[in-house]
């Protein structure tokens, strides 16, 4: 076995060159400019000092250079984890206590140490059990809960809550600490970060500046804002006047932590791990082929199992809470040129000079501007047109949409993401429990098979030919039984029933038994049963069984063949 299947560093790192370098260097700049600010706002979201988003940043994306195969994803705190990291260490333990610290640590090797074991079980295949609109209909939920729950360093207003109701009620209850001062602060800083998305750009280019140089000034948009903020609050003295402020920041690296051994803490948090993990690997392994694909690159989902796996092990030791790959991050360090996993090493070194160097100007920052910089990034992440687009649709996929975000909405994230997978896994066993099963005929002059529904085909009184557009199984093999009985049924001239096998990829023993079965009925109706088109693997299962040896018909290699040889003239 390769040493490199699990260090993709080995292979990526021998074709390193001076050019590769700079292109690194350069995006690494620019992420780690853009990471300052985000990784303060996710730490603030998680309930955690703002140090932990810059601990939580430096040595997981550098273990993930070590581990992943994905050229340009950026590891680090995003909003969506933050969240649920908030609600399932709320539940353990009080914000703002070392328990609280060390829950988050836990949390983090928990999903760490689940990740990196499904990686190696090669266990990739575990994001298929959310299907899309799930997924988007949980993000928007999410997004939701993230904005609404940073209304209390918005406004000044004392937070609580886990889900909508009990955020709104929380905040109407307490309306009378409502501060005018971090309001107007806040909410400038919502204008004035939305301007730099959208209108600082035009207005730059406007003033003669290159696109390249545009660019750059937008991605530091944010940190200006910052920058402006602090400086606000420390020459006007903003605190006094009861502005929260982020307070003493410490100047140091990562420091070295251990996660608790605690069986009860571990219990507690084992479940939300699990979400965190799953939902975490299903954001990140998204971002992640999403810009392989530009660059026609591939990933290994199984690998990134091991590298997000690693870094979040690597954050439970250095002070940080859970990560994943970050979709903004990830898109700014691939339109910056990276080019190697190298890139978040750079950057995970930029991130540690500003934790020795930057730390304390961050004591005078506004939380309302941190706040400010949460709910504009997750801005994005609300998609409500995928309502409308699901509705037009499916019907059944809008039910899924809907479902999840009130569900997340009403019981918080945890519930939202139980009731996610819950879904996905009940729409995909009642598609596949109720297969489509079309009646084909031949279109005249070819040899292809078409539903009768649909085309103008040749069909023969004395032959039906069913297709069945999905594997069979033990909760559709009855169906299939049914459907046959009702059509064969009231049709006295059927002599000849043909199941088109083409989409058939795998038969269970329950289904063999309800083949046996229809063989059985067939033969005392006085109609043959026969096979068409049926798979090799399937062939191989089929061999050896009671259903060939006693079939009243034949295995027939194409459909054309099957009703050529069965036609009542030949």
């Amino acid at each position: 076995m390769q040493i490199s299947r699990y260090f993709p560093i080995l292979t990526w790192g021998r074709h390193y060159d001076r050019t590769t370098l700079e292109r690194d260097v350069v995006a690494a700049v620019i992420v780690t400019i853009m990471l300052i600010p985000q990784s303060l706002a996710y730490a603030l979201l998680a309930g955690l000092p703002a140090e932990a988003g810059l601990y939580a940043s430096i040595v997981p994306i550098m273990i993930y250079a070590v581990f992943g195969t994905s050229n340009t994803l950026a590891v680090g705190p995003v909003a969506v984890v933050s969240l649920m990291t908030a609600t399932a260490i709320g539940s353990v333990a009080t914000q703002g206590t070392a328990g609280y610290g060390v829950a988050a640590l836990t949390l983090a090797a928990l999903s760490g140490a689940m990740l990196f074991t499904m990686g190696i079980l090669r266990m990739g295949f575990i994001a298929h059990f959310l299907s899309h609109p799930v997924i988007s209909g949980f993000i928007t939920a999410s997004g939701l809960l993230i904005a609404l729950g940073q209304v209390q360093h918005l406004f000044g207003l004392p937070g609580g809550g886990h889900t909508l109701i009990e955020v709104i009620v929380h905040y109407a209850a307490n309306l009378s600490d409502f501060s005018p001062i971090t309001a107007a602060l806040g909410l400038a800083g919502i204008t004035s970060l939305l301007w730099v998305r959208r209108g600082m750009k035009p207005a730059l280019r406007r003033l003669g500046l290159s696109p390249k140089a545009a660019d750059l000034m937008v991605k530091a948009g944010p940190v200006f804002g910052i920058i402006a903020a602090t400086l606000g609050a420390w020459a006007l003295d903003l605190e006094a006047k009861g502005l929260a402020i982020v307070g003493h920041v410490p100047q140091s690296l990562p420091p070295v932590t251990l996660p608790s051994t605690s069986i009860d803490l571990l219990n507690a948090l084992l479940l939300p791990a699990f979400f965190i993990s799953l939902i975490g690997f299903v954001e990140s392994v998204s971002v992640a082929q999403t810009l392989a694909a530009r660059r026609r690159d591939r990933i290994d989902p199984n690998q990134e199992l091991i590298g997000l796996g690693a870094a979040n092990m690597g954050a439970a030791l250095t002070g940080g809470f859970p990560v994943t790959g970050g979709f903004s991050r990830s898109v700014v360090n691939d339109d910056a040129g990276a080019a190697t996993p190298a890139a978040g090493a750079f950057t995970a070194l930029g991130l540690a000079i500003a934790a020795l160097t930057l730390t304390p100007a961050l004591y005078y920052l506004p939380k309302a501007m941190l706040a400010a910089t949460i709910i504009v990034a997750v801005s994005g992440l609300i998609e409500v047109r995928v309502l409308q687009r699901s509705w037009r649709y499916s019907k059944a996929d809008f039910a899924a949409v809907s479902l999840t975000i009130f569900a997340t909405l009403g019981l918080g994230v945890e519930g939202g993401v139980a009731a996610g997978v819950g879904l996905s896994i009940l729409l995909h066993l009642y598609r596949s429990a109720h297969p489509h099963i079309a009646e084909v005929g031949q279109i005249a002059g070819t040899e292809h098979f078409r539903n009768i529904h649909r085309h103008s085909v040749i069909t023969h009184p004395s032959i039906v030919t069913l297709r069945v557009d999905e594997s069979l199984y033990f909760a559709n093999a009855r169906v299939l039984e049914d459907h046959i009985q009702a059509r064969i049924a009231a049709d006295t001239e059927v002599r000849h029933v043909i199941l088109h096998c083409a989409a058939i990829n795998t038969v269970d023993f329950s289904a063999l038994e309800s083949l046996e079965a229809i063989n059985e009925r067939l033969r005392d109706m006085g109609v043959a049963l026969h096979l068409s088109e049926v798979k090799g693997p399937v062939m191989d299962r089929l061999r050896d069984t009671d259903l060939l040896a006693h079939l009243t018909g034949q295995v027939f290699l194409s459909q054309f063949g099957a009703v050529q040889s069965l036609l009542p003239y030949k």
